[in-house]
């Protein structure tokens, strides 16, 4: 577990900066209770997630792919955030410049209210026309034998979840921005990611190369966390509330 070296040094450049970049993945939404979908136990009609996010699935088969996404976004509507959500998101108000970057498709950070936010992977909030790429709210709940795949307002096309799909490239612009803001990071809070997602992962040490204090906290060990200044081992909810309050009453001097 983490003692109180570490958390002390992770507070005090937090203390310092001015400038703060926060790349989350799914371990803080795990917290939350987000049902994995992936590996044992996820199926879903018999059906692994990586056979159903896909272009491939949707031209096959755009019902299905929206029944699953519906109920997916039922699943998460049921989670609230937890208190590493509500950390981040009022570290978004006491910093000169701030950026999330998320690998969470869930909406939880927007809930918990940040707004100053990169949603690398898009969100289920969200639909996208696969047609004009018009963006859309999510759409209500349907009646029993109603088409479940919406129409776009605008061309008549099939929207689909603004998510970002197993074979896919990131839409122009996401990343940019998230790379551009580790360029000039104080710190780089890490939080709940297993490093696995070379864009995110990458994101991190760059912006420690560029100077900033990095900081990993994680259950476990990744790539990210031999390379971080500090890494905190232990649940988010419980390791982030303890290191903003030990940031906000540490002393701002260098």
């Amino acid at each position: 577990m983490t003692d109180d070296t570490d958390l002390n040094r992770a507070a005090r450049a937090l203390s310092r900066a001015r400038a703060v970049l926060v790349l989350t993945g799914a371990g803080i939404s795990a917290e939350s209770g987000i049902p994995t979908f992936r590996g044992a136990g996820g199926l879903w009609e018999g059906f692994r997630a990586e056979e159903l996010a896909t272009p491939q699935a949707f031209a096959a088969d755009p019902a299905r792919v929206w029944r699953w996404y519906r109920w997916r976004q039922a699943q998460y509507g049921e989670c609230e955030p937890n208190p590493g959500h509500a950390v981040i998101a009022q570290m978004e108000g006491a910093y000169e410049r701030f950026l999330l970057a998320t690998q969470n498709v869930d909406g939880l950070h927007h809930r918990a209210g940040n707004r100053e936010m990169v949603e690398v992977h898009g969100t289920i909030t969200r639909t996208r026309c696969s047609r004009c790429q018009r963006l859309s709210d999510w759409p209500e709940a349907i009646e029993e034998g109603e088409d479940p795949v919406p129409r776009c307002g605008s061309c008549e096309g099939l929207m689909r979840p603004h998510i970002l799909w197993f074979g896919e490239r990131y839409w122009t612009g996401t990343l940019e921005r998230a790379y551009e803001f580790a360029h000039e990071a104080d710190v780089c809070l890490v939080v709940g990611t297993s490093a696995q997602v070379w864009a995110p992962a990458q994101m991190a040490l760059l912006a420690q190369q560029q100077g900033a204090f990095l900081i990993d906290v994680n259950p476990g060990a990744t790539d990210i966390s031999f390379s971080a200044d500090v890494h905190l081992m232990g649940p988010a909810g419980e390791l982030l509330p303890e290191l903003w309050e030990r940031a906000q009453r540490s002393p701002q001097e260098p």
